[in-house]
């Protein structure tokens, strides 16, 4: 059984206490991270990451006041050739907007989110050498 590896971004009143922060162009107070320094746990990042921010975005443009957001994901990976089992996430959103725009706004994020559209369609990786320790 493949280990499940979870991760969430906070920011607003969905803030996580215990995680560390980043600054962030939509909100005032940043958002903050709480994960593991692994790098299974950092795809999961970068999804729950990009899905927050295109949250906070999309909300913008629609005119749709947030309070809160907050992203977790979660994963596995076959533990013999690292190949992911999939992605999953879920949104919490603190707002008083109505729940029919809030889905509203959650589906057009799904669609638009860089990070996991990305992923959807897969990606090569690869080295293509050796960097400069000092710059």
């Amino acid at each position: 059984m493949a280990e499940r590896y979870e991760v969430a971004v906070g920011a607003g009143t969905l803030y996580i206490d215990e995680g560390f922060a980043l600054a962030h162009r939509w909100t005032g107070a940043g958002v903050t991270v709480d994960a593991p320094f692994t790098g299974a746990h950092f795809l999961h990042v970068a999804v729950a990451g990009s899905v927050l921010d295109d949250v906070y975005r999309e909300a913008n443009a629609r005119g749709v006041a947030l309070d809160g957001v907050r992203v977790t994901a979660r994963g596995g990976f076959d533990p013999e050739t690292w190949a992911s089992s999939g992605i999953e996430y879920t949104v919490a959103v603190d707002s008083t907007a109505s729940p029919a725009d809030i889905e509203d706004l959650l589906g057009a994020v799904d669609e638009v989110a860089e990070i996991p559209r990305a992923l959807r369609t897969a990606s090569s990786v690869r080295r293509v050498g050796q960097g400069d320790p000092d710059e």
